[in-house]
């Protein structure tokens, strides 16, 4: 086969192969699709030199002939392409040799890309597309758009948001690919917060090379391919103020309410969200697509106001509209493939029954996020408060405090046994512990698995918090502006601490207190299971957190003073339960947690109340009696009265008509 350089090679025929060429892709964009394959197998029995081309587009061609649902087959024949490309001497002798054109393997390398984005296999895609963008400036303009724009999508969906907006920047001041976004003026307000709800992310397109050497975009559903939409998205979601003007799409609707949002304009960004949805529902343009993100993004901003069993039915809606999606998602097309969201949906769905005290169906919705987020700290940490909720409403029906303060009734519980002990003449009681009929690792609403997840949890969050990147900022470097000049190496310097995917970049502040719940939950569970070491270690650990809430303060001396207790040690546990402390702890902190130590007071009772146990262990009675009579909160009346009539027991002879 002759080069493209070959002197036999007549200009004539090389003119031929061109019209050809062109005529092949007009059938293609007119989806006679039998027709282009019939003229690119003329083609190449005309002994069309690009080979690697001809094969490229016959491989993309039959992939649209069927349907856009063998994706395996045209990633096979991708894979093969970009291999003889690199085992070759360049890409020169590989590309397009028909006027001007890109090369084979270079939209080859792309298109495994598009096709790893659809698949939501970001990472892999970012991979396979990083020798594109690393050759980005000496792309072709409408491929390197191309690439750009799939980048940027990749870098978003990752949530690598400082880094995207560092390659917006680098495209616009350096490649020129897109032009500044309208700012908001200064009167307006540009104050707003990190969201989890957004528009759909956008979706790339296969291409196919064209004799005029550009790519052919297919019509895909959402925000497209849209440099400025992408533009647009990238600023609100880095907290830029900037103008969205609409344009009568649902796209730029769709970014408006998640401007509103970010803003914390909630009624607003409802509203847009409604509004979108009567439009289209007007036009007949609803699709599932459509309706699931609007059905999400509604639950999303219900969640965050704290309606949850509104948030809960949205939910449910959005999974119902994304199950048509996902019927068969082997049969389904790339475009189909990428807007099914079932994951991201259940993780928001089960949050909302974690809230509606509905651990079952928690436990259920997180079971199938956590094989694609199994890196997700946060994630691990709400199984674990299913597990735990689950195991207190079915085991303690007469619980009065919450889960994280009833150290109550297995301190009384200790009591009885060890009185009882000594009234049968030593003989060591039965062990009480259950053991779950199953494996620990059997994913079950189970204390043994809950204690595998916090496991999971902190091992995830530690490793985390040691590659936390601090952005160095200096005072000075406020007021200075960016440098408008940016480069390759440049781009990729910013780093983003997106450690919670799918949920936005984390910040230290979160990262700690996030440390401090697996902390004291992991401190419970093991007190739960009669692990009193690891209680007492994970209840150290908590109390020596940095930025330690009050809340987490008190829960760590108290299940330290537990754990003591259990093992013995009393006379330390002492040491956690010293009233003192509580008197300064913030009030405010206290009455704003979901539990039912709503106040100082309560807590102060509390601690009494574990005080006096402790003394009791100690056998110092009358100290315990006298502490015992200053309870006076409801919380903790039925145990000090429980514990006081056991207290005179071990004193002595009960009191004529004193009741027992």
């Amino acid at each position: 086969m002759d080069s493209a350089d070959s002197p036999t090679k007549t200009q004539a025929g090389e003119d031929e192969n061109y019209s050809l060429l062109c005529q092949a892709h007009e059938q293609f964009n007119n989806s006679e699709f039998d027709r282009c394959l019939e003229l690119l197998q003329e083609l190449e029995t005309r002994g069309e030199s690009s080979g690697a081309v001809l094969r490229h587009n016959r491989a993309v061609v039959s992939y649209h002939k069927g349907g856009c649902t063998q994706h395996a087959a045209l990633m096979k024949e991708l894979e093969a392409l970009t291999a003889d490309a690199d085992t070759s001497s360049g890409e020169a002798s590989s590309g397009l040799t028909l006027k001007q054109g890109a090369a084979a393997a270079t939209v080859a390398r792309y298109n495994r890309a598009v096709i790893y984005y659809h698949r939501h296999m970001y990472g892999t895609a970012l991979e396979k597309l990083a020798p594109l963008v690393a050759r980005l400036e000496a792309l072709e303009k409408s491929m390197a758009a191309l690439v750009a724009t799939l980048q940027l999508q990749l870098l978003l969906a990752t949530n690598q948001l400082n880094r995207a907006e560092a390659f917006l920047d680098y495209l616009q001041y350096k490649l020129n690919l897109v032009a500044t976004a309208p700012s908001s003026t200064p009167g307006e307000d540009a104050s707003v917060a990190a969201g989890t709800g957004s528009p759909p992310a956008a979706t790339p397109s296969t291409v196919v090379a064209t004799p005029a050497g550009t790519t052919v975009e297919g019509a895909v559903p959402g925000l497209g391919g849209s440099l400025q939409l992408l533009q647009l998205l990238t600023l609100v979601l880095n907290r830029k103020p900037v103008v969205i003007q609409e344009d009568g799409t649902p796209e730029y609707a769709a970014l408006k309410a998640q401007q509103y949002y970010i803003m914390k304009d909630f009624q607003m960004a409802a509203k847009q969200l409604m509004r979108i949805n009567n439009e289209c529902t007007q036009a007949g343009t609803v699709t599932p697509q459509l309706s699931t993100c609007i059905a999400n993004n509604m639950g999303v901003i219900h969640l965050r106001v704290r309606h949850y069993a509104i948030a809960a039915q949205f939910f449910q809606n959005a999974l119902n509209f994304d199950k048509q999606l996902a019927r068969n998602l082997r049969q389904s097309t790339l475009q189909t493939m990428s807007s099914a969201r079932s994951c991201e949906i259940l993780y928001n769905l089960g949050v909302a029954m974690l809230h509606l005290r509905r651990p079952k169906e928690a436990f259920q919705c997180f079971l199938v996020p956590i094989k694609q987020f199994h890196r997700n700290p946060r994630l691990w940490l709400r199984m674990s408060e299913a597990c735990i909720m689950e195991h207190e409403a079915v085991s303690s029906k007469i619980l009065l405090i919450k889960v994280k303060t009833n150290i109550i009734y297995i301190l009384l519980q200790k009591l009885v046994e060890e009185y009882r002990q000594s009234q049968a003449g030593g003989a060591a009681p039965a062990s009480a512990k259950s053991y779950a009929a199953q494996s620990a690792g059997v994913p079950e609403p189970t204390l043994e698995f809950a204690a595998l997840c916090l496991r999971s949890a902190l091992t995830l969050t530690l490793h985390y918090k040691a590659s936390f990147h601090m952005a160095a900022v200096s005072p000075e470097d406020v007021d200075a502006p960016d440098p408008k000049d940016p480069t390759q190496e440049s781009w990729r310097q910013p780093q983003d601490n997106n450690f919670c995917n799918p949920s936005k970049p984390i910040s230290l502040e979160s990262l700690e207190n996030m440390l401090a719940a697996i902390y004291a939950a992991h401190s419970f569970v093991s007190l739960r299971l009669r692990d009193h070491v690891t209680a007492l270690e994970m209840a150290e650990q908590l109390l020596a957190c940095e930025r330690l809430s009050d809340a987490h303060k008190l829960l760590g001396h108290m299940y330290a003073g537990e754990a003591l207790m259990l093992m013995g040690k009393a006379s330390d546990a002492r040491d956690h339960l010293d009233p003192t402390f509580v008197g300064t702890l913030n009030a405010y902190d206290l009455e704003t947690r979901d539990w039912q130590l709503k106040s100082v007071d309560a807590a102060q009772n509390v601690v009494r109340y574990n005080l006096a146990v402790a003394m009791a262990l100690q056998n110092d009675l009358q100290q315990a009696k006298t502490l015992l009579a200053s309870l006076n909160h409801s919380l903790v009346g039925p145990a000090a009265v429980a514990l006081r009539r056991f207290i005179d027991l071990k004193m002595g002879p009960v009191v004529s008509g004193a009741p027992i």
